[in-house]
């Protein structure tokens, strides 16, 4: 009895957690769409400086989780030490930003129409729907992890979901696209985007096995603090830096100052509920609620834009969702047997 309490807590955290990510960062999908697509000011001058996003995120959620670890732990916790996340902190940080630059070259021009901008953006989805795998072949290679044959069966049905509803959605025309010169560039920079998040996401689950007693805030603290050191350096660390670029237009518009707030603001609350998946479920069950959030994302914007799904597509969701149910279900199941040794 009390084994079934504690499984039902843990599913209704797990549930919770969904919700927090899913609804954080769809709405930070859409103030990152109004930052890059909006115009600015009487000449109508658009944010350019996309990667500044990710400092100010850094900047934000570094002061955030201080401020929770200040209220909310204890004095002594014996979690990771800061320098831990070093290595990690790299690569989240390097991850990022080759998504950003890979979506320049597989997409369509700057001045393309707006149904252009969001085939691209299911492109990017295609070429990142399965971040699972790398999660779990980093954690195999170079932390020595050892995922078990349905683990692996849930991956598949995860991102196989996602890749193929985007390969259905997206059309005929976007798909041309990916014979642009600058194509193979776009995807070895996905594929590098995909290697960095793997090895980010490995490290996580070492350093939350090496310490236990590691809070959602202890490695959000660490996390972003070197997210803050190397983006700093990149963004100013000379004089003709973008990072300069984007304070001054941020000066002249205070508007896009304010959608870079509340972006900020979604993504410290996302990655609250991002640590605390991690340090009670592993980053494979992060990484598959994080990429069905992005699938879920795509359903919604397709909704919204009045193009109905068919039958493939759903065909597709439901492939996702039960891909993501059948990880809840071996969690529990776990969960079950260690309770009964």
């Amino acid at each position: 009895m009390e084994a079934t309490g504690v499984g039902l807590r843990r599913a209704l955290v797990l549930a919770f957690c969904v919700a927090g990510i899913w609804s954080a960062y769809i709405y930070q999908g859409v103030l990152q769409e109004t930052l890059s697509t909006k115009r600015f000011g009487p000449d109508g001058e658009r944010f350019e400086h996309l990667a500044f996003l990710n400092l100010a995120q850094n900047v934000v959620c570094l002061v955030w989780s201080y401020i929770m670890i200040k209220l909310w732990s204890s004095g002594s916790s014996g979690g990771a030490p800061w320098w831990t996340y070093w290595s990690a902190g790299i690569t989240n940080t390097i991850g990022p930003a080759m998504g950003i630059e890979a979506l320049k070259y597989i997409s369509y021009p700057a001045q393309a129409c707006a149904r252009t901008i969001v085939e691209s953006k299911f492109l990017l989805v295609l070429a990142k729907s399965s971040k699972m795998i790398p999660v779990m072949l980093m954690g195999t290679l170079v932390y020595g992890i050892r995922y078990s044959f349905p683990e692996y069966i849930c991956t598949f049905l995860v991102a196989g979901g996602v890749s193929m509803f985007a390969l259905i959605k997206t059309s005929k025309k976007t798909i041309s696209k990916l014979a642009h010169p600058n194509a193979p560039l776009g995807y070895g920079l996905c594929f590098l985007n995909l290697a960095f998040d793997g090895f980010t996401n490995a490290t996580q689950d070492s350093i939350n096995t090496r310490y236990p007693k590691t809070s959602a805030w202890d490695i959000m603290l660490g996390m972003n603090l070197w997210g803050t050191i190397y983006n700093m350096i990149y963004m100013f660390g000379w004089p003709e830096a973008s990072g300069f670029k984007a304070v001054q237009f941020c000066k002249q518009h205070p508007e896009a100052a304010q959608d870079i707030l509340f972006y900020c603001l979604c993504g410290a609350v996302g990655q609250n509920f991002i640590f605390l998946t991690i340090s009670r479920f592993g980053s494979l069950a992060n990484t598959t609620i994080t990429t069905t959030r992005k699938f879920v994302s795509i359903v919604v914007s397709s909704l919204l834009s009045g193009n109905p799904l068919s039958s493939k597509q759903w065909s597709c969701v439901l492939m996702v969702f039960a891909g993501l149910s059948y990880q809840i279900f071996l969690k529990w199941k776990k969960l079950q047997k260690k309770r009964r040794a």
